[in-house]
């Protein structure tokens, strides 16, 4: 069953199918309303495809020539919508990347394209009835408007006008290599060969994850990657990262020019890394506690022996989940570190951690946004069942959850360019990484979502690390926070709950971008700006909103207002630390990140 429906549960589809269609059958004003609106849709679609009709005939009464060139390169001119609905419509289709070019804009094709815009216009009014639960409201608007992009007229050769003017201009060369591309896709679903449209080269040890260093750890969830220096001193506090085991850690080492790994050692610190294993079969009962213990508390309890002083420590996505716990165990007294430490001269920094910073990291997961359409307990039982009979969630199964939020952009648009009109999408960097999937363990990807997204124990004070409740209030060290604007991911608003939980100041930083793109984030990328804003323990509640209109906002990376809090928060400078040589282990990026499986 959960291979059949692809991991979507016919359970959770149908209940909030039920759910919106008891409130329609017994309200005939909403069924009146509804009809009201699509006969207004279907108005103003007719009053548009008539003005594009009048347009194109009058154009072709001018001769074939002058009618083809201008067919091929200039809009029709506007004109002023007479209704909200034409107006809306009109909107929504200079809105569209899909239908952008010049050759939608005449008819035909601007009726096809507009009775598709006009029907997912109205879907988004006729989704959302009054009563209905507000998780079966998001998902009948989901599911519909993923079936409306699927069905959109330039996913198909015929019903795309620049797709058939692409296929005349070049002979017909375009769909010949649009076919060979199509093939290309089918054998890479099928394992039969690696992604296509990279270079070869866009692998961790040749072009990415290329930063000098040295893997120091090793067990059996991780390795340990210590970064040599490339300054003669260092801030006397190391910075240890956790990234998310969802992905592969090198997302924070890419090109050396936008390396954060690679930025931070040339800003002088001493820089580790955890690198997850890809797991397989075997390790099918790990779980949280695993991951914690033996990833996050490991990895810290080695840094401080190495160099007995506080940390700095860092978590990206699901790896920010874990520090929060590791932090708070900690700070409880329900986790302890094999070694001890002396004290530094900075009266700031105490205790095992001098810091904790998470990039769009989720605590607390009542509002997870998008995601959250994904999830419910039909939904998790199914993943349950999927992962049951191999021991993990394979990396494409994960992969197309993230492409499934977004289809229209990462999936419909993607193949039309590259199937329909036969271009090559030359992938950089950041798409390599994307493409190189990891599983999940399936007692860990259970209790992650029941623990975290359905019960939001972490939160609300359940959650146990290895049987002991632990708090996040239990945190008072000084938090760095980064939320992006376009994450779907963790959205920013639910990463900023973390000022309600913790027992510290906090520092957050709103960055524009998306949960990836906003991250990597190097000085110099053009475009870029942050929201700064720092908050002290006892200063007065703010809303996500309240804090946006207060907050300065900074031209740039956010990486070098990050750079300034932790010199901030750290004691001072000593000689650079030069990463130990185990030839057992061997030079970063490590093996773990070189593990690729077909699914």
């Amino acid at each position: 069953m959960a291979r059949l429906w692809s991991g979507v549960s016919p359970l959770s589809l149908a209940l909030a199918g039920t759910d919106w269609w008891l409130h329609l059958s017994s309200s005939p004003g909403t069924q009146w309303r509804l009809a009201r609106q699509a006969a207004q849709h279907a108005q103003a679609w007719w009053a548009d495809a008539l003005r594009a009709w009048a347009q194109t005939a009058a154009l072709a009464a001018q001769g074939p020539l002058a009618a083809a060139g201008t067919l091929r390169d200039a809009p029709p001119s506007p004109e002023p919508a007479a209704t909200a609905e034409m107006t809306a419509l009109a909107q929504a289709l200079q809105g569209d990347p899909r239908y952008t070019h010049p050759s939608w804009q005449w008819w035909p094709w601007r009726a096809l394209a507009g009775a598709a815009k006009a029907v997912e216009l109205w879907w988004q009014q006729a989704a959302s009835l009054r009563g209905m639960q507000s998780h079966s409201r998001e998902q009948m608007r989901f599911y519909g408007q993923q079936w409306l992009d699927m069905w959109s007229p330039s996913n198909v050769l015929w019903s795309n006008p620049q797709a058939l003017q692409r296929a005349v201009e070049t002979g017909g060369q375009s769909l010949w290599k649009g076919w060979g591309q199509v093939i290309e896709d089918v054998r890479w679903r099928l394992g039969l060969q690696p992604p296509p449209r990279f270079d070869p080269e866009l692998v961790p040890g040749r072009k990415l994850a290329t930063t000098p260093g040295q893997v120091v750890m090793r067990n059996a969830l991780i390795e340990l990657l210590q970064y040599a220096p490339t300054t003669p001193t260092v801030q006397r506090e190391p910075v240890l990262i956790i990234p998310s085991c969802i992905m592969k850690y090198y997302i924070l080492d890419l090109s050396p020019h936008n390396s954060l790994v690679r930025w931070l050692v040339g800003q002088g610190y001493t820089v580790y890394i955890v690198s997850w294993k890809n797991p397989d079969e075997g390790d099918a009962l790990l779980g949280m506690d695993d991951y914690v213990r033996d990833g996050v508390l490991a990895a810290l309890e080695y840094v401080h022996c190495a160099t007995q002083v506080p940390v700095h420590l860092m978590g990206y996505c699901l790896g920010g989940t874990f520090a929060a716990i590791a932090a708070a165990a900690l700070g409880g007294g329900d986790a302890r570190l094999g070694c001890q430490i002396v004290a530094t001269d900075n009266p700031g920094v105490k205790g095992l951690l001098a810091s904790l910073t998470l990039l769009a990291a989720e605590t607390d997961f009542k509002e997870p946004g998008e995601l959250g359409i994904l999830i419910d307990e039909e939904q998790v039982r199914l993943l349950e069942d999927m992962m049951a009979a191999r021991g993990f969630l394979t990396g494409q199964q994960m992969a197309g959850s993230f492409q499934f939020l977004h289809s229209r952009e990462l999936v419909w648009s993607s193949q039309t360019r590259r199937w329909l009109l036969g271009e090559d999408e030359v992938g950089n960097d950041l798409m390599a990484w994307n493409a190189d999937v990891t599983r999940l363990p399936a007692v860990m990807h259970s209790q992650y979502l029941r623990q975290c997204y359905l019960n939001n124990d972490l939160a609300e004070g359940r959650f146990r690390f290895e049987g002991q409740p632990i708090a996040l209030r239990d945190i008072r060290v000084p938090v760095f926070a980064v939320g992006t604007v376009k994450d779907h991911v963790a959205p920013w608003r639910s990463v900023y709950k973390i000022h309600q939980l913790v027992s510290a100041e906090v520092t957050f930083a709103l960055t524009n971008g998306g949960h990836n793109a906003g991250i990597v984030s190097e000085p110099g990328h053009a475009g870029r700006y942050h929201h700064l804003l720092t908050t002290g323990m006892h200063e007065a509640w703010r809303t996500p909103d309240e804090w946006l209109a207060v907050a300065p906002r900074l031209e740039g990376s956010w990486w070098p207002s990050w750079q300034a809090w932790l010199r901030a928060h750290s004691s001072g400078e000593v000689p650079a630390r030069t990463p130990p040589v185990h030839p057992a282990l061997g030079a970063a990026p490590g093996r773990y990140v070189q593990v690729r499986y077909g699914d």
